[in-house]
């Protein structure tokens, strides 16, 4: 059984950085894709980014374009999640998830698509 637990979270000024990690235990990070999600309060979850199995491939959201960088190093079964250039907008808890992929080279969008959650981490960004 696969095991998600997401670090790094913590308070940020505007414009400040962060590296969110999210550590596997259970079973080998490189069956999966993996995606970040956050949730603000009173708002939806929404994706904010996602790794391919192979990590050949990233999407992100266009809030978060150009400001995060997702990676995966499947040797210490870790993913991070740089997030640079931080906006008061950016405050949520931020989740990992995964889901076990047969394809090398796919992500998945939604929030019902992975099987596998974190407990979540909180970022907040304000002065």
């Amino acid at each position: 059984q696969l095991q998600l637990v997401e670090s790094g979270g913590g308070l940020v000024q505007p414009g400040g950085s962060l590296r969110l990690s999210c550590a596997a235990s259970g079973s080998s990070l490189g069956y999966y894709a993996i995606s970040w999600f956050r949730q603000a309060p009173g708002k939806e979850r929404e994706g904010v980014s996602c790794i391919t199995r192979s990590g050949s491939t990233t999407t992100y959201a266009d809030s978060v374009k150009g400001r995060f960088t997702l990676s995966r190093d499947n040797a210490k079964n870790t993913v991070y999640l740089q997030m640079d250039s931080l906006k008061p907008e950016d405050t949520a808890i931020y989740y990992c998830a995964a889901r076990r992929s047969v394809s090398h080279y796919a992500c998945y969008d939604r929030t019902n698509e992975y099987d596998y959650w974190g407990q979540g981490t909180q970022v907040t960004v304000s002065s």
